[in-house]
């Protein structure tokens, strides 16, 4: 347990205070890469104006004998590229690898002001949180970073969905957390090698009717539990709760439903891993006009944000302006990358 007194407490003499209110950025997609694919390097500029963050990933998918080759490419892609708007994002290998430690090391060393988020996969509980925290403080003063690189935790073990809620407020550096549906389907024992989405054979059979009749089965959400204990946690610690990956690249139809039970239920963005997902997650995790439209009316009509005002019979005050600059906030993030949204929203 950290002591309130303590908690934005930088942890080396040097580091950055850590964010006492995260910065507002849309990340609809955490777009993935793979940095030792030296073509794939080539196009991140053009990559950085699509998607709202381009994430390295040096974890799975990439083959043991490439995690070396994995780290190089990033850190040469950091370094040539500009990425605007876009979150600079690293999937780190995991802290019982051989490799995680040089990972942090060398990439915060080379490109630690550049760097926004790692992603720490297979968190089991508030102590892999401390331990990277205190990594990143140590490095961040070491080589003069001025902004706090944040942790996003991966929520991928049975022992992590456990302990959610310590992870969640582990500390300031908490980003958010996201579903790893394949290696928590594993370390559950799960018997599914799907990645995201439904089942065919997880539903419910409606009741019986006549003698004979056929009844109707309905697939439901493997993830549905999970999902909500995630957003709960997040939710009650002002952090951000992604949708992970959805593998079927070929079934766009069920990953924009999958994204969007998630939105439903609270999630912020979620994982593409495929160029077709890029517009699925604009679609889903795109604020609403009409929400856009009125959150603006809101802040147009309390500027400063204190008092209270009536807006079509509703009372609007100091809380609901908080709401309505975050969506405005967000809304001008997306209207400054994409003219077609900034017509929509009138931006």
């Amino acid at each position: 347990m950290i002591v309130p007194s303590a908690y934005y407490r930088p942890l080396a003499l040097g580091a950055p205070e850590p964010f006492r209110e995260p910065p507002v950025r849309v990340e609809r997609m955490i777009h993935f890469v793979p940095p030792h694919v030296e073509k794939i390097r080539a196009r991140a500029g053009d990559l950085a104006r699509q998607v709202d963050v381009v994430l390295g990933n040096l974890e799975d998918a990439v083959p043991a004998d490439a995690k070396e080759a994995a780290r190089a490419g990033f850190i040469e892609m950091a370094k040539a590229t500009d990425f605007g708007a876009a979150g600079l994002w690293i999937r780190m290998n995991a802290l019982d690898s051989p490799w995680a430690l040089d990972d942090v090391i060398e990439i915060v060393g080379a490109v630690g002001d550049k760097l926004d988020v790692i992603m720490l996969p297979k968190v089991e509980g508030s102590w892999d949180v401390h331990y990277l925290d205190r990594l990143l403080a140590q490095l961040e003063a070491r080589h003069g970073v001025k902004r706090p690189i944040m942790i996003h935790a991966i929520l991928e073990t049975a022992q992590g969905v456990m302990n959610v809620e310590e992870i969640a407020c582990a500390s300031p550096r908490m980003h958010g957390m996201s579903l790893g549906p394949a290696d928590l389907a594993a370390s559950r024992r799960m018997k599914t090698t799907r990645v995201g989405g439904g089942h065919p054979g997880y539903g419910v059979l409606v009741d019986k009717g006549a003698e004979g009749a056929a009844r109707a089965f309905y697939q439901q959400d493997l993830w549905h539990y999970t999902i909500a204990k995630m957003v709960d946690a997040c939710a009650a610690n002002g952090i951000k709760p992604f949708y992970g990956p959805f593998g079927d690249f070929s079934d766009g139809e069920a990953c924009e439903a999958q994204f969007r039970n998630a939105f439903l239920m609270g999630c912020v963005g979620a994982w593409t891993l495929h160029p077709s997902q890029v517009e699925i997650a604009k679609r889903v995790y795109s604020p609403d006009v009409e929400e856009v439209k009125f959150a603006k009316r809101i802040v147009e009509a309390m500027p400063d944000g204190t008092g209270a005002v009536m807006l079509d019979g509703k009372m609007q005050d100091d809380a609901t302006w908080k709401q309505a600059k975050v969506i405005v906030d967000l809304a001008r993030q997306i209207a400054e990358r994409e003219p077609e949204a900034a017509e929509r929203y009138g931006l």
